[in-house]
């Protein structure tokens, strides 16, 4: 299993002999992935196992591998194996549960993450990521009280801060999502995603549609226009929501359906 699975992660790795132990070799495997270098980090995996690393202590690795590296699907699932063995580790529940949540699974990352959170030792991701479910399900007292909590566990991350002005921005507060929005382009001024959820927020405070970035894509175009127009409509500006959904039928034929569905919508109220 563990190496049919970091065979499958990394197809070009060859083992090699070290004179580090195989427990040293996976610490650093570890910090590796999570700095990025994922490739080294697949190496040095193999590396271990073929010094001897125990089974359990492999499997922790491969596991934080494919998270760091953005494969979901198979983290969770050597997640899940290792919380059969280490049901309550708050950072293997945390990890899961985000996995779970990137997968789509949102029954199961509400376990999980509810599981992490309720460990003293849980972290600022797994209290933003209670966050984000508690949005999804229209919880927005329990989303505030996630987020305070991240924040004071990691004062000025930008992901915290996005995420509640996005918060803001689901629930129909555009003046609250432009505070944490503004917030979030200062602290990482080249996220086009703040940028973007920022725009929206103060469209829906405007009387003004968004206005085409240099060298937008009709597409990208098309899209934002479609949110303002949904903003719009969440505000009852019936009458600037039916233009944000034309000029978005206008701008691409990839959106063009949605906005024409948005616009007959908007045009029957």
């Amino acid at each position: 299993m563990i190496l049919a699975l970091l065979i499958a992660l990394s197809p070009v790795a060859t083992a090699q002999p070290s004179t580090l132990s195989p427990e040293i070799q996976l610490q650093e495997a570890r910090k590796a992935a999570a700095s990025g270098r994922i490739d080294q980090a697949r190496l040095m995996i193999s590396n271990a196992i073929a010094s001897g690393a125990r089974s359990a202590d492999a499997d922790r690795a491969i596991a934080d591998l494919a998270f760091d590296a953005g494969n979901y699907g198979q983290a969770l699932g050597v997640y899940t194996k290792l919380l059969a063995l280490a049901p309550n580790d708050p950072t293997i529940l945390e990890r899961a549960g985000i996995a779970a949540l990137k997968t789509g699974d949102g029954r199961r990352a509400d376990n999980l993450i509810w599981r992490a959170t309720s460990s003293a030792a849980a972290s600022w991701r797994a209290w933003n990521a209670r966050a984000a479910i508690s949005d999804v399900k229209g919880d927005w007292a329990g989303a505030d009280a996630a987020y305070d909590k991240a924040e004071q566990l990691a004062p000025g991350r930008f992901e915290i801060v996005n995420n509640r002005g996005w918060s803001r921005l689901v629930r129909g507060d555009w003046q609250g999502a432009v505070a944490f929005l503004e917030r979030a382009v200062a602290l990482d001024p080249k996220s086009q995603r703040a940028s973007n959820n920022l725009e929206l927020a103060r469209s829906a405070l405007s009387s003004d549609l968004p206005r085409r970035a240099a060298g937008e894509s009709d597409s990208d175009w098309a899209a934002r226009l479609n949110d303002a127009g949904m903003a719009a409509q969440v505000l009852g500006d019936r009458k600037r929501a039916i233009a944000a959904f034309t000029q978005a039928l206008e701008a691409s034929n990839i959106w063009y359906e949605r906005a024409a569905n948005n616009l007959e919508a908007a045009s029957r109220q």
